[in-house]
């Protein structure tokens, strides 16, 4: 993740540059990328169910969060097509992929317990 040319490069840019490189290095033990990729993928779908609870829970306009929660999958779909063409680790993909999932499993429980 390299800011662009263009911009100033300041001194949060590199450490959050110098942040996703520690962490693909960190997760090039397969033991620690898949806990890394287990604890998002729960986090995501605890996250999910939260939302589904507290908007059912309201009840007072179920269509907006609804529509909050379809527009965060399908920009997290349209993500992916950029990081698939990218070279090197696949960490950042691998990570959208299962929060992507975890949500909408979360989600789906829910909707699962109101039938």
């Amino acid at each position: 993740m390299t800011p662009s040319p263009r911009y100033q490069q300041t001194r949060f840019q590199r450490r959050v540059a110098a942040a996703g490189a520690g962490l693909e290095r960190w997760a090039t033990n397969p033991w620690r990328r898949a806990s890394l990729l287990l604890i998002v993928l729960l986090g995501s779908f605890a996250i999910g169910g939260g939302l589904g609870a507290i908007t059912g829970a309201l009840s007072e306009i179920d269509q907006i969060p609804a529509l909050v929660c379809v527009l965060l999958l399908e920009a997290a779909v349209r993500l992916r097509r950029p990081l698939l063409r990218r070279p090197g680790d696949r960490l950042t993909l691998q990570l959208l992929d299962m929060a992507r999932v975890g949500l909408l499993y979360g989600l789906s429980v829910d909707a699962f317990k109101l039938l």
